[in-house]
């Protein structure tokens, strides 16, 4: 099966995480994944230069979302991936659950609107499409927990039990295409509960919470399936090239166990991000509080004193 088209990966050597780590680019995601850094970077150079400040740590997260694609899809590991599952299983959740999450928290939309120039009265240039596109119709749908959710399950469940994986795995497009599903069903799901760019559904954060943990556990059921199947599920691999080495079974009970592992990281993650905001917004609240009760001479406080008088005197 040839899938790089520099070489095939039916005569593979067995794996080992140095052959894995080699350098072996898909032209397609290496030019996108280095259009996304520039773009990225000219945003914040726009800004730096019109004296505006953008945070270095949502610069570092992107970059890293990023080079976490460019991790797992330009070496090694994206050859290896064609014929063993549990390296595309190591694809699949840095692709939908780590990247997404590091992209996000890069804020890269907070930075279109603020980065790119208006268009004037009467026009509409690429911010104000932005802007359309973000109150749209289209993404109130798209980011709503009764659609991401069942999307997030739906591509474990409904991709790799039925034909449809078999098919996209067998051409070059059809897994460029899932991969990029992947990506975009893990930015659609992360999307509303990081919080961090402007999004038509933004709850509060004890909701995002919940919408977080109802997806999470259902990774955690397809690894399970995987590790308790008596035979290979994925007809992709279940004949693994013989120069692998490898059991097609064992293999897959590898991708199983990675696939229920790796549910708990970015839930870790999301919920650290989201424990953080909190704080933040409330320390934002207390510190506005503040600023109120020095413009008014602190009235709201002296109401209620006022009130508690007369109840005391009541009790008279």
């Amino acid at each position: 099966m040839d899938h790089s088209g520099h070489g095939t990966t039916m005569d593979l050597p067995p794996f080992t995480l140095g052959r894995g780590l080699e350098w072996s680019p898909d032209p397609f995601f290496l030019v996108a994944c280095l259009v996304g850094l520039a773009l990225y970077g000219w945003g914040v150079v726009r800004l730096v230069r019109r004296g505006d400040a953008w945070p270095a740590g949502r610069t570092v997260a992107f970059a890293a979302g990023v080079l976490s694609v460019m991790l797992v899809l330009c070496t090694g590991l994206n050859d290896y991936g064609m014929v063993m599952f549990s390296v595309h299983m190591v694809q699949h959740m840095v692709i939908s659950m780590l990247s997404p999450i590091l992209i996000l928290l890069g804020a890269p939309i907070t930075l279109a609107l603020r980065a790119l120039p208006t268009a004037g009265r009467d026009r509409k240039g690429p911010r104000e499409l932005l802007l359309m596109l973000l109150h749209s119709r289209f993404m109130r749908v798209v980011t709503h927990p009764a659609f991401t959710i069942p999307l997030f399950i739906a591509s474990l469940y409904a991709l790799y039990f039925s034909p449809v994986f078999d098919f996209l795995m067998g051409s070059r497009t059809g897994h460029i295409a899932m991969m990029c599903h992947f990506l975009a069903v893990g930015l659609v799901f992360f999307w509303p509960i990081m919080g961090v760019d402007p999004g038509p559904h933004r709850p509060g954060y004890l909701m995002r919470m919940l919408e977080l943990f109802a997806g999470m556990p259902f990774h955690a059921f397809f690894g399970i399936a995987l590790m308790m199947a008596s035979g290979p599920m994925v007809t992709t691999y279940e004949n693994p090239p013989a120069s692998l080495g490898i059991d097609a079974l064992a293999d897959q009970n590898a991708a199983g166990g990675i696939a229920w592992a790796f549910s708990e990281i970015p839930s870790v993650l999301v919920l650290l991000a989201l424990l953080f905001q909190w704080y933040r917004s409330e320390q934002r609240q207390a510190r506005r509080s503040d600023r109120a009760a020095d413009r008014d001479g602190d009235k709201e406080l002296e109401a209620y004193n006022a009130y508690l008088a007369t109840l005391d005197a009541r009790g008279r």
